[in-house]
């Protein structure tokens, strides 16, 4: 058979035009500054305006990629959501995506052009669009003259003042996967590891009827009614009128904002990624294709990290770092030089006495001469824009592909022909590690993404808007949307009550702020 080549075809980048610059956060949470953007990489978060969420965010990105490459909608076969910040328990996100793509391209199309596109929302915290890419890549190896296009979208937010706020950000990826493709060509090899673990998670919350009325008389200052004298006046029919007048005891909330451990997290993270990387290596070995001694760092030209801030990538990597240097033979003189001792677990009365000092021996890996010459080569142009945009999500990972290829671009680098390495991470928690080889045309697709351009055409938010916006009290938009998709409505009674109703913006609309 003759093999064919699979793979990223062309990417595009949606960000919201609004950003809160973390030295202003920082100034309103009395935080240092200099520890979030020297310590973590952090500058600026995007924000989404009223008028956005997750479907306008992918649609927009979507299509973008419809645009710029002419395509016929009712040749794409397939567009597959990768997201945690799902709309709907029930209904995908995606449906909402295809039908605001559906009624832009209609007139031209006609209005079934998207009627036999495939859609679905993946969902694997932020591994969820490396997911949808595998899955895209392995329906269009079963047929080659196949289509489709992946897109992650999210919206990383957390609680206000929560450790997790300054690394909040938004944006959508979108990518067309096809036969050929012009940019990145993936083969089919991808190092798995997951165990089920609760590091971050957004849970179904609940609260019983008594407590929620107890902190309303409570608030109000009545003290001469109980939550039980409210709650008796309920009417005892199965007919539901109201939020307390449910026929359940507890009363759902849908919250946007995760229970997240972050240095758990860290630890599932590193370990996740280690264990990927033994199996992506392992196959490989099986193969043939790389043998025991060589390093599979050292083949690949620039590796490609989920960064929830852009320095993570360079603090969990030394592990693996050092695993490659003695498969290579050349730890054992960095060792000597910069007098690293490895801590042995006999040495230690207890695991958590053991996993202190690894942790630190770690840190000193990630401090030597060796390693920070690795980072500024093949690691330190991914946290980029990372830096000006924020955690992504499930779009943090290609994030981190696009900010590479740019700055990879500016500086006229040669990557035609190289491998790179992607290392994916959904918390939960599971791990991907593959590859890909840089095709010849990358430098024409990456100008086409104009992440530069974008970066520059945003407007700076005050902190006092900022939390108006987090807490869904401002109504008007900053910006009015011009040339994008927008929510026009949610329903709020009977059989729509929550149904999304969204709208294409093609030139501007008077809204005062």
């Amino acid at each position: 058979m003759t093999k064919v080549n699979i793979g990223i075809d062309d990417m595009s980048l949606y960000i919201p035009k609004l950003y809160l610059s973390i030295e202003e956060l920082a100034k309103a949470r009395n935080l240092e500054y200099e520890k979030l953007s020297l310590g973590l990489g952090l500058h600026k978060m995007a924000i989404p305006d009223v008028h956005e969420d997750t479907a306008t965010m992918a649609a927009n990105a979507v299509s973008e990629i419809i645009e710029k490459n002419n395509l016929d909608p009712r040749s794409i076969g397939r567009i597959y959501l990768g997201t945690e910040s799902a709309l709907d328990g029930s209904k995908p996100t995606a449906t909402y995506l295809l039908e605001m793509l559906r009624r832009k391209y209609k007139d031209v199309y006609g209005v079934d052009c998207f009627t036999h596109c495939d859609v679905v929302d993946l969902t694997f915290a932020c591994i969820g669009g490396v997911d949808a890419l595998h899955n895209t890549l392995d329906w269009i190896r079963a047929n080659p003259d196949r289509s489709g296009i992946v897109v992650c979208a999210d919206f990383a937010k957390y609680d206000l003042a929560s450790t997790g706020e300054y690394t909040q950000g938004a944006g959508a990826v979108a990518m067309l996967v096809k036969k050929d493709p012009r940019l990145l060509v993936i083969p089919d090899r991808i190092g798995v590891a997951a165990q089920g673990v609760h590091d971050f998670f957004k849970p179904k919350r609940k609260a019983s009827k008594e407590q929620l009325v107890e902190e309303v008389l409570k608030l109000a200052g009545i003290t001469h009614l109980t939550a039980a004298d409210v709650l008796s006046k309920l009417p005892t029919t199965l007919e539901v009128k109201g939020v307390l007048d449910d026929n359940e005891n507890e009363i759902g909330i849908a919250k946007d904002t995760p229970i997240y451990d972050g240095p758990y997290s860290n630890w599932t993270y590193q370990n996740r990624i280690r264990e990927a990387f033994q199996h992506f290596r392992m196959q490989a070995e099986e193969t043939g294709e790389l043998e025991e001694s060589t390093s599979v760092i050292d083949a690949w030209a620039r590796l490609i990290f989920h960064l929830p801030y852009a320095f993570h990538g360079k603090r969990v990597f030394p592990e693996i770092f050092m695993l490659e240097h003695k498969i290579n033979g050349k730890w054992e003189i960095m060792a000597a030089q910069n007098m690293l001792i490895e801590p042995e677990r006999q040495s230690f009365d207890s695991d958590s006495a053991y996993e202190k000092a690894y942790a630190g021996f770690l840190k000193s890996v990630g401090k030597t001469s060796a390693y920070r010459s690795f980072v500024a080569e093949k690691l330190e142009k991914a946290q980029r824009a990372s830096s000006e945009i924020g955690n992504m999500y499930s779009c943090s990972i290609f994030l981190a592909l696009i900010s590479t290829l740019h700055f990879d671009l500016e500086t006229g680098a040669d990557l035609t022909g190289k491998p790179i390495g992607f290392l994916g991470y959904g918390s939960g928690s599971k791990a991907k590690v593959f590859e890909g080889t840089i095709q010849e045309g990358w430098q024409e697709v990456v100008k086409g993404l104009k992440l530069g351009e974008k970066l520059d055409n945003r407007i700076p938010l005050d902190y006092a808007i900022y939390e108006q916006i987090h807490t869904k009290k401002l109504t008007q938009s900053v910006i009015a949307p011009k040339g994008e998709f927008a929510i026009e409505k949610i329903g709020e009674e009977g059989v729509r009550l929550g149904a999304r109703y969204y709208q294409w913006i093609a030139s501007k609309v008077a809204v005062e702020y």
